[in-house]
């Protein structure tokens, strides 16, 4: 840049007027999306049953079950245990309880109080019509019951419904606990990063307004069924803008230092930034975006739906980071850099050779020495802790173990298993063509695990019929039934029935689920469909791990593809994406071995297929920042002098942001939710190791190793340099083009 461009001071209007608007129009979005942050609950959703493939055999039952059953109520089970027996006294009190609760819930229904066999326990079943709140309505069976309990009385409220309310109301801190987490944890880097009073505030401003953004568009996108938002889907997207829109903002403020030196007006300066940086940063989180919206490609909604959402998300990121940033950097001037604000005309630091000094530069000097040893011995580090891999249990986690911490629901269904058949209250159904009906009944009768067997009757008081050892319905002899009863028949629907079938483990086990295997291999052949609670479990992890079978292959592909183009080169791309997946294999490694010293050894099994998509997509940002760095320098100074001043240069400002990204995901375990904990170590230990490992050892000894063909097959992998923008260029000339 020449001197006389570099003192020129832009007109009053654009230094002035045009920051004035812009800082305007995003107070507005800040101010409209922060009334949204009280809608997106509204809008997001957490019943599993909806995140399923049409194609899926217990999406087929579930729309059917409100036919056949006249109602889509979910089970809340009221348990009741007292040591020696339960008394007349006890059984009177749930009765009363149960109408109390009746009252309190419109639209609900219970079953009897029934007894246990051993005498010890007893439990009715409350519907809760799927109008309710799930979670109010829970908590008012429970009082219900509490407070009519006789001294000596111990009783739960366990089930569906149960589960349901412990995970809304774990999900229930996103918008106050977790938001709040995260902005204290950046605000603390913030400060220790600038010494600064005023800049930190003005950076988390712009982060908190792009989340806002997003926040904004994402709900409104939600109310018009354009899209998706779940519980996670929403915790990840608060930490994610949070994160990304920091992280950029590091990089933004790192260079706008750097051109302070050369420009008379902060608002010079901005516009000289904003050319600088938009083409790297738009390119990194193009990465990000493409990464993200490969997940769009699951059968699973739940993991479909985080792509465009967290997408919307980094793109709010950026556009926040490049006008709203800069507005208010131009505005407030140097004194938002206060009391660190370079002089203009003040000299660059020395990058590389004599007189170059700080961390990163005698880092790049100790790693020139032996290249091939520290990449060497960076790999073997990394590849050790991948053997922690052989600990990774990501089959699928029972819902009881979603919500950490104590849970009553998950100590009542301890006692149901305990007292009565585990999938009490929460049958699997079975639909089957009404002329195979004792065929399919006996198949399901013989299946290993299976307490009983029922079909559907509407005619019936109890909404079922028994089915006998031989797959006939025990129907009351005539006369049997009260004057009038009209004789109960099963339902027939379509030419189709639906059994409901109670199974000897609790409905969300894992023995649960082999035995819903076991049941559909025996009935393959009769045309029946299994559904239900435990066979959704199921059908979403089968999904699930055939969703990151998929997508993972895909998303290493079109990264490749993008960094091929970033890069101009093949070898590059192919180097950077290696080390990517080599750090995310040593994260989850150790993180599998975390998770098991912690007593959370089994992972849901989107967990890793989320943990790759954030690690190689995040984890290619901090590469891109660093290797387009080295190929602007290798082009006037080669390749070899370029990568160490690259390194000197970006080494603070990347390590900072990768330490924001690992701070905001590690808010996430201030949520006690069993996937967000495991994401949260997963991401922040990756992104750890990338910044500070992989980004600042391994990649720069392998680009050290390899030289001039890094770039192959552009020129620069012919040595070819360009001599003008070499000499040109101030020699230590310090900028962040990351």
């Amino acid at each position: 840049m020449s001197p006389h461009r570099a003192s020129r001071r832009p007109p009053s209007l654009r230094r002035l007027l045009i920051p004035a608007l812009l800082t305007l129009a995003w107070l507005i979005v800040f101010a409209f999306g922060g009334m949204s942050f009280g809608s997106i609950s509204d809008v997001s959703t957490n019943d599993r049953s909806t995140f399923l493939p049409e194609s899926a055999e217990s999406t087929r039952v579930q729309e059917e079950i409100t036919r056949f059953t006249g109602s889509d109520a979910i089970p809340a089970i009221v348990i009741a245990e007292r040591p020696g027996g339960i008394t007349k006294d006890d059984t009177a009190a749930l009765t009363a309880a149960r109408e109390n609760a009746l009252a309190a819930v419109p639209g609900a229904e219970s079953s009897p109080v029934i007894p246990s066999e051993d005498g010890e326990a007893a439990q009715l079943v409350v519907t809760v019509p799927s109008d309710q709140d799930t979670a109010s309505a829970v908590e008012t069976i429970r009082a219900a019951v509490q407070e009519r309990a006789p001294s000596g009385l111990n009783s739960w409220v366990s089930g569906p419904a149960a589960f349901t309310a412990e995970l809304t109301e774990a999900f229930a801190g996103i918008d106050g606990l977790l938001l709040i987490v995260a902005l204290a944890v950046v605000l603390i880097i913030l400060v220790a990063v600038y010494r600064s009073p005023l800049l930190p505030l003005i950076v988390l401003l712009s982060s908190l307004t792009a989340l806002c953004a997003a926040v904004l568009i994402n709900v409104a996108l939600a109310r018009a069924d354009v899209l998706t938002i779940t519980g996670q889907v929403q915790g990840i997207l608060f930490i994610l803008v949070i994160g990304a829109a920091t992280d950029y903002s590091l990089l933004f403020v790192a260079r706008y230092r750097e051109m302070l030196r050369d420009h008379a007006s902060a608002a010079s300066a901005a516009l000289a930034t904003i050319r600088e940086v938009a083409a790297p940063i738009i390119a990194s989180a193009g990465t990000v975006i493409a990464g993200l919206l490969c997940l769009m490609l699951s059968d699973l909604r739940s993991n479909a739906a985080l792509g465009p959402v967290a997408s919307i998300g980094i793109a709010c990121s950026v556009l926040a980071t490049l006008t709203f940033l800069p507005a208010l950097l131009a505005l407030f001037g140097r004194v938002a850099l206060w009391p660190r604000a370079p002089e203009n005309g003040s000299a660059h630091p020395v990058l590389h050779g004599e007189g170059a000094r700080g961390f990163w530069a005698r880092l790049g000097a100790w790693v020139e020495r032996g290249p091939k040893r520290v990449a060497a011995g960076v790999a073997l580090l990394l590849a050790a802790g991948c053997a922690g891999l052989v600990l990774l249990d990501a089959d699928g986690v029972p819902q009881s173990s979603l919500v950490l911490g104590d849970s009553s629901a998950r100590d009542g269904q301890a006692v149901i298993d305990e007292h009565f058949a585990g999938g009490s209250g929460s049958p699997t159904y079975v639909l089957a063509p009404a002329d195979r009906q004792e065929e399919v009944a006996q198949a399901i009768a013989e299946t290993d695990g299976v307490d009983s067997v029922a079909i559907i009757s509407q005619d019936s008081p109890s909404g079922t019929l028994p089915i006998g050892d031989d797959g006939t319905v025990q129907t009351p002899p005539p006369g049997a039934g009260p004057p009038g009863a009209v004789e109960a028949e099963p339902t027939v629907l379509e030419d189709r029935v639906m059994f409901s079938v109670t199974l000897d483990s609790a409905a969300d086990s894992l023995e649960a689920e082999q035995t819903i295997i076991a049941m559909r291999d025996g009935l393959n052949g009769t045309d029946a469909a299994v559904g239900g609670t435990t066979a959704v479990d199921l059908d979403t992890n089968d999904t699930s791990a055939h969703d990151r079978s998929v997508i993972i292959p895909i998303v290493l592909v079109v990264i490749t593809v993008m960094l091929g183009l970033l890069l101009r080169a093949i070898v590059a791309p192919l180097v950077l994406l290696a080390t990517t997946v080599l750090s995310f294999g040593t994260a989850l490694g150790i993180s599998a071995v975390i998770f098991h010293l912690i007593g959370q050894g089994k992972s849901d099994p989107s967990v890793p297929l989320y943990a790759f998509v954030f690690l190689v997509a995040l984890g290619i940002d901090y590469n891109i920042f660093l290797m387009t760095r080295v190929r602007e320098e290798s082009v006037g100074h080669g390749t070899h002098v370029g990568t160490l001043r690259a390194l000197a240069v970006t080494g603070g400002v990347i390590t900072n942001a990768g330490i924001v990204l690992a701070a905001t995901f590690a808010a996430l375990l201030v949520l006690p939710i069993q996937f967000l904990l495991q994401l949260a170590i997963i991401v922040a230990l990756g992104v750890l190791i990338d910044a500070l490992v992989v980004r600042a050892l391994l990649v720069p000894a392998l680009a050290l190793w390899i030289g001039d063909a890094i770039w192959w097959p552009s020129p620069l992998a012919r040595g070819a340099r360009d001599a003008h923008r070499r000499d040109s260029t101030p020699s230590g000339r310090a900028t962040i083009e990351a």
